[in-house]
């Protein structure tokens, strides 16, 4: 049994060029039904977020999707997730899984999934969170991020320690793992800036 109760996944609404990708999620979510972990996500029913929700549901685990009333259309909606939540705007969306979540993973996917990881990555940084969060990095898909956090880091703009905060992995298996084992770095009070 997992430690884990449930897990926000950020995701592409297109399934990417790469097969491995569209594996990569079907494996995640089989693996989140087998360790009775819910999926918390965007709500679609395309992309990388309905391939890992239908993987989920059909392997008989539960589903939270949190969808914005914009977006909230019939082509787009999932039809099989029946805790639906239609929230007005995206802030409140990304709220809502955050709320319902004790972890995240980020998947491939364009701007919306980078702007959702690096909120939370930022919101653990502050302290405002004390929740895992990690890279499932298919195929390399976030080599070249983590090249530039490393850029960062040696440019002085994160603190070395602050690496930690996210975990990468290329395996869905040893990914959930870990996220069930991390322990955070000590995140100080912050008192200015340079603290940071």
């Amino acid at each position: 049994m997992s430690k884990l109760k449930s897990l926000c996944v950020f995701c592409g609404s297109k399934a990417g060029s790469d097969q491995q990708y569209q594996q990569s999620a079907i494996e995640l979510g089989r693996l989140m039904a087998q360790r009775n972990i819910a999926l918390v996500y965007g709500g679609g029913s395309v992309g990388l977020m309905g391939i890992i929700a239908d993987a989920v549901l059909e392997s008989g685990g539960k589903v939270i999707g949190v969808i914005p009333r914009q977006l909230a259309t019939r082509e787009l909606v999932h039809p099989g997730v029946k805790e639906m939540y239609v929230v007005e705007d995206m802030h409140t969306r990304k709220a809502k899984m955050s709320e319902c979540s004790d972890a995240f993973i980020a998947m491939p996917g364009g701007f919306g999934t980078l702007e959702e990881l690096f909120e939370v990555v930022s919101w653990v940084q502050l302290g405002i969170y004390s929740k895992p969060v990690g890279l499932l990095n298919t195929a390399g898909f976030y080599d070249p991020l983590l090249n530039m956090v490393e850029h960062c880091i040696e440019t002085e703009f994160i603190k070395p320690k602050y690496r930690d905060l996210i975990i990468a992995d290329d395996s869905p298996s040893t990914l959930l793992d870990h996220l069930e084992r991390h322990e955070l770095p000590t995140i100080e009070k912050i008192l200015n800036p340079d603290q940071i």
